[in-house]
């Protein structure tokens, strides 16, 4: 692995930019917009969070491409982050529903073009959006190997793929996959459950694919969450009765440790042994710099103290 790729694969909490660059419509982007991006990236630099994870379909394009604005107001930045983008998904329009598009030609047309709005020469890392049912995957390696070769990307990863899919395409592949980004919070927690439902009732109702954590565990590839904070779930947008019990659980446990609730639901996903890093999406500096401890200090939360944090969002025992 290259140092680059290794990195990429050591960074603990990303800063996830789909926030970045207005609304989600094809219409330009603004002056605002690019100051808004600029004051989300210094907040997640200020918290010594130095990876920055886009995709090509954020906000049609406008995420990846006020970054490239910011990274051309900002000389040496670009060499002082590791910068990931995805490819896989095209968004629906007049013409045509959306679909997943992983065929060769589209990764390699749309990798160019994410660098050309990012105003940089290569990926740090690229990741694979979704499967797409209908790819081959001998094509899709072919273009990796090919976007590698060029140094167009530097390391490759999935997003969204259970253990045999990625399996199936690393079998294809001269360089390692290193990462696979999944929706992983203490709101959407099948990944942690699929591994205690087995013989049990509610098995049949969770999705998660049975043995992802263990086998990026076993073939070193790092586990990234995206949707982290729940979507303020548990940290002023709390509805039902466990998001509020969770809620008061966050902050009290936030002010014994002299951190942020915020904090606190991050270091929940970092103290699991598969070595979790979490996406950080707001786009709000204030929260971002919340988060501010999950970079510096290592998880502060004990065995007992995660169980309960786990049982109270579950709002049932568990089995």
């Amino acid at each position: 692995m290259t140092n680059e790729a290794a990195r990429a694969h050591d960074d603990r909490v990303l800063y996830g930019c789909m926030g970045l660059g207005g609304s989600w419509d094809p219409d330009p982007y603004g002056p605002q917009d690019i100051d808004d991006a600029e004051a989300a990236v210094r907040a997640a630099l200020d918290c010594g969070i130095t990876a920055f994870d886009h995709a090509d379909i954020y906000r049609h394009g406008k995420s990846e491409a006020v970054f490239g604005e910011v990274l051309a107001r900002t000389p040496g930045l670009r060499e002082r982050i590791t910068l990931q983008s995805k490819c896989g998904i095209r968004l629906g329009g007049e013409d045509r529903p959306g679909m997943y598009d992983l065929r060769a030609g589209t990764i390699t047309r749309r990798v160019e073009e994410s660098l050309t709005r990012l105003r940089t020469d290569v990926l740090d890392v690229l990741l694979l959006h979704r499967p797409d049912p209908l790819a081959d995957p001998d094509a899709v390696a072919q273009a990796l190997h090919s976007l590698h070769r060029q140094g167009l990307v530097r390391a490759f990863g999935v997003s969204n793929m259970g253990a045999a899919q990625i399996a199936h395409l690393q079998a294809r592949l001269d360089v390692p996959l290193v990462a696979n980004q999944l929706e992983m919070s203490l709101h959407s927690r099948d990944w942690v459950e699929a591994g205690v439902l087995l013989n049990t009732p509610d098995s049949a109702r969770n999705g998660f694919p049975f043995g992802t954590l263990e086998h990026c565990r076993d073939h070193g590839i790092r586990l990234q969450a995206w949707g982290s904070l729940a979507q303020g779930r548990f940290t002023g947008r709390q509805q039902t009765p466990a998001e509020h019990a969770t809620a008061q659980l966050l902050a009290e446990l936030a002010r014994h440790k002299d951190t942020t609730p915020e904090t606190v639901l991050l270091w929940w996903l970092m103290r699991h042994p598969a070595g979790i890093a979490p996406v950080i999406g707001t786009a709000r500096p204030e929260r971002i710099h919340a988060c501010r401890d999950a970079v510096l200090r290592e998880p502060d939360l004990t065995h007992e103290e995660w169980y309960e944090l786990w049982v109270t969002a579950r709002g049932v025992p568990l089995p």
